[in-house]
């Protein structure tokens, strides 16, 4: 089985992050000569050619936009920005355009370890829109520490970016695995289980119980396989194999339209395009995908 960070998307990168704990002093210039800015317009990023880092000069004039220092990559500053969805109208002629992350991902519209970082940035961007107010007083934060940190100025509490686990698994019996489709998923796709770490759970737990929860299938030993940041908002998808106890399957039909037990061969056709029915795995660059692959293997 190849190295998961050979298929996956968002899992290399080279960008030297900034510390949450730096003094403000020392964050560099955003106009510095050598500066890259990943600018995000709405939930498109730009691009120049097959790269996402532009010079902050190409976001003059915008207005309104939170600003983020990353970190360094390659000894030059990165720099995150957000502007107004309509901003992207800017950007429409050749060399450059705007394209939506989970794009550039699946189209590999930029190398491997330039996607890492735009993960980063997009995160780290939702997160600042979605927590501009204190959530011990509700007084309006502020970014600090080049956007690591936010502060309250009512109550001096300090909020940091947080991350939401998520595990996502691969059930075998047998020679046979367990996959399902949300309502959400597009025609004929099928994919692992998945679901957000709770509080007070750790992750066999939390494999255990949401299987259960969506299939009525009890599983019993669990291994953790791999992990892949997933920046939609920020989640972080923990890959584990499974040992399923059961053999019915009953689908709670608010969380999956349909699951089923599928061979190897069934698994294999789907990654490769060519199912009978037409049913397909998620992308190369998901989590699902290499847990599949591993599954064809014999490798869970």
């Amino acid at each position: 089985m190849t190295d998961p960070r050979d298929t996956l998307g968002f899992v290399r990168n080279r960008l030297d992050r900034h510390s949450s704990e730096q003094p403000e002093e020392a964050v560099p210039a955003f106009d510095a000569p050598d500066a890259r800015l990943v600018l995000i317009c709405g939930d498109r990023i730009v691009l120049r050619g097959s790269t996402a880092l532009i010079a902050p000069a190409e976001a003059a004039g915008l207005d309104g936009g939170t600003r983020i220092f990353l970190g360094h990559r390659d000894g030059q500053p990165v720099f995150a920005a957000a502007a107004p969805a309509e901003a992207a109208e800017r950007f429409a002629e050749a060399p450059v355009r705007t394209l939506d992350l989970r794009s550039i991902a699946t189209e590999s519209a930029v190398e491997a370890e330039e996607l890492g970082l735009l993960a980063v940035a997009k995160s780290m961007l939702d997160w600042h829109a979605r927590h501009g107010f204190c959530a011990k007083c509700g007084t309006a934060t502020v970014a600090k520490a080049g956007g690591f940190r936010r502060e309250c100025p009512g109550c001096d509490a300090h909020h940091f970016p947080r991350v939401d686990p998520v595990v996502i698994m691969l059930v075998r019996r047998g020679d046979t695995c367990l996959l399902g489709r949300g309502p959400h998923f597009k025609p004929g796709m099928f994919s692992c289980l998945a679901g957000f770490l709770e509080p007070g759970e750790t992750i066999e737990d939390a494999v255990r119980r949401e299987v259960f929860e969506e299939t009525r299938i009890r599983v019993g030993a669990v291994t953790y396989r791999t992990s892949q940041p997933w920046p939609f908002p920020s989640s972080l998808m923990l890959g584990c194999a499974a040992e399923a106890l059961d053999a019915a399957i009953v689908t709670d039909p608010n969380e999956l339209e349909d699951a089923r037990w599928f061979d190897r061969d069934a698994v294999a056709a789907m990654l490769d395009g060519t199912h009978p029915e037409g049913i397909q795995a998620p992308p190369p660059m998901a989590i699902a995908h290499y847990l599949m692959r591993a599954f064809v293997a014999g490798e869970t």
